[in-house]
C-alpha cells in the first residue's frame, strides 16, 4: 500500500490531506499551469492560488471519502474544474454578460486551433457523465489532472487500448456537445 493510499485511507481522524498534498504538491501545481494557460491575459486565477483553493475546498468537504490515488487524482481534477468555470463564471457576472473567456483546448480536447469555452466544456462534461461516468472520469484525469495515458489506464484498470479508444469516445462525443464536431 502507497503512503498516499495509507494517508487517504487515515484512520480514526480521517484523511490525511496536508502529507497528500504536501507530498503531490509539486505535481499538482505543475498540472494547474497547463490547465491555465490558455486562458486570457488579465485573468487572476493563478496556479498557486487554483491547488490551495483545491486543498481548501477538499479539507473542508462535509463527505470527503478518497479510496486511493485514483480517486484522489479524479477529486482534485473535478475539483479544479470547478474553481476554474466558478472563476469564469464570476468574471464573467462582473462584465453583465460579456464574452465568455475562451480557452484553448489544444490536445486534450480540441485540435490545435480550436478554441472552447470551458463553461461549454463544463456543461458537455455533465452531460457525459449521465450517460458515460468512465469516459468523464477518464477525460477529468487527463485533461484536468494532467494524467498520461498509461497511467489512467492502471488508475481506471482497463487496458491501454481501451483507454485510448474511451478517450477518443469522449473527445467526439464532448467535440459534438460543444458544436466543434
Amino acid at each position: 500500500m502507497s503512503d498516499i493510499t495509507r494517508w487517504l485511507e487515515g484512520g480514526q481522524d480521517g484523511p490525511n490531506l496536508q502529507a497528500v498534498f504536501d507530498q503531490l504538491y509539486p505535481e499538482l501545481k505543475r498540472l494547474a499551469q497547463v490547465r491555465l494557460q490558455g486562458m486570457r491575459a488579465g485573468q487572476t486565477l493563478t496556479p498557486t492560488a487554483l491547488v490551495h483553493e483545491a486543498y481548501d475546498r477538499l479539507v473542508h468537504a462535509a463527505q470527503l471519502d478518497l479510496r486511493g490515488r485514483r480517486h484522489f487524482f479524479a477529486t482534485a481534477g473535478k475539483c479544479m474544474r470547478h474553481i476554474i468555470v466558478d472563476h469564469l463564471r464570476s468574471a464573467n457576472a462582473q462584465k453583465r454578460g460579456g464574452d465568455q473567456i475562451a480557452v484553448t483546448l489544444t490536445d486534450n480536447i480540441a485540435g490545435d486551433n480550436d478554441a472552447g469555452s470551458l463553461l461549454d466544456l463544463d456543461r458537455a462534461m455533465d452531460e457525459l457523465d449521465q450517460i458515460q461516468p468512465m469516459q468523464r472520469e477518464l477525460v477529468e484525469l487527463r485533461f484536468f489532472a494532467g494524467l498520461p495515458m498509461s497511467e489512467i489506464a492502471e488508475l481506471l484498470e482497463i487496458s491501454d487500448r481501451t483507454a485510448w479508444r474511451e478517450w477518443q469516445k469522449a473527445r467526439a462525443f464532448l467535440h459534438a456537445r460543444m458544436g466543434q464536431g
